[in-house]
């Protein structure tokens, strides 16, 4: 069956066949999707999803590129990207309530925080990417997760779409457990109101000092797959991978980070099996030299063999 059988007549978004990815991630290497499409609402999303389903397709979700490394191979079926779609604010005594596109950049929270003088949600501040996949992968740094400031969560499917309250979801650590094929749409999120002007200079002095680090830290001015494994109970992913000196390795045109063992680098022209050997490379050392598992936060996506 052609993937553009007449099962995607009704979608009115944006359709491109074998289209490079590469572009489209933080690391800057894999492959092209089969099909990248850009569904104009979210009505259009489940259509979208629908005819896929139809013709079984398997569907993908880009989010903003960053901890995703894509196949040299591409991915099979159709890549949904989804827009920026626009969300809405309610103010009140106590704070905020937002609703935020799942395809707007985790950036859009703090910027609410600061344009309406709210607290809480600090710990997102500089994070990559977008909200929806902030939401898919419950992101956050040692000061706190994703899942704290949602209150309510918007899952498309083929069948519809429908709100569900964050208890109604299982979230762990850089995770929250969607149903099988569900999409996040858009996000309910609450932000409060600080208790006086000391903690809302706390806010901002905190957010502040959390950017200063990760650009003290982090090689931000090279294509970088972001961080690349969770940190283990107790410890850091990115002092056991030094530790068992790997700081600086390269294979092909990446290169596991100088300044930040945590991280893998694009020297310029990585293929993702580049990116993919340094990252089985550090999680074998370090099963074998310290019996830790370091479980990878970098998704991959495509043709794996």
């Amino acid at each position: 069956m052609s993937i553009r059988s007449d099962l995607f007549r009704h979608f009115r978004g944006e359709w491109k066949e074998n289209e490079p990815l590469a572009p489209r991630t933080s690391v800057r290497a894999g492959g092209a999707a089969d099909v990248l499409a850009r569904p104009v609402d979210a009505a259009d999303l489940r259509v979208l999803l629908a005819a896929a389903e139809e013709a079984r397709l398997p569907v993908t979700v880009l989010g903003g590129g960053a901890n995703t490394l894509v196949s040299d191979d591409g991915v099979a079926g159709i890549v949904v990207k989804l827009p920026a779609w626009q969300g809405e604010a309610s103010l009140d005594a106590t704070g905020g309530t937002f609703v935020f596109g799942a395809g707007q950049p985790i950036a859009k929270i703090p910027g609410a925080m600061k344009e309406h003088g709210l607290v809480g949600a600090e710990f997102l501040a500089g994070i990559p990417g977008t909200i929806g996949g902030a939401t898919a992968m419950n992101a956050g740094t040692k000061n706190g997760e994703t899942v704290r400031v949602m209150d309510e969560v918007e899952l498309a499917t083929p069948s519809g779409a429908r709100w569900l309250f964050r208890d109604e979801l299982v979230w762990r650590y850089r995770a929250c457990e969607l149903p099988a094929g569900a999409v996040v749409t858009r996000v309910r999120v609450r932000l409060r109101r600080p208790a006086d002007e000391a903690e809302l200079a706390a806010s901002r002095a905190a957010m502040e000092a959390d950017l200063a680090y990760r650009k003290r830290t982090q090689p931000l001015h090279l294509p970088n797959s972001g961080s690349v494994f969770q940190n283990p109970p107790g410890d850091f992913a990115g002092r056991l991978i030094e530790a068992c000196g790997l700081k600086g390795l390269r294979h092909g045109g990446a290169q596991i980070a100088e300044g930040h063992a945590n991280w893998i680098v694009n020297l310029g022209g990585a293929k993702a099996a580049d990116v993919s050997y340094l990252i089985e490379k550090a999680r074998s050392e370090v099963r074998e030299r310290f019996g830790v598992e370091l479980h990878p936060e970098v998704k991959r996506i495509g043709r794996w063999s």
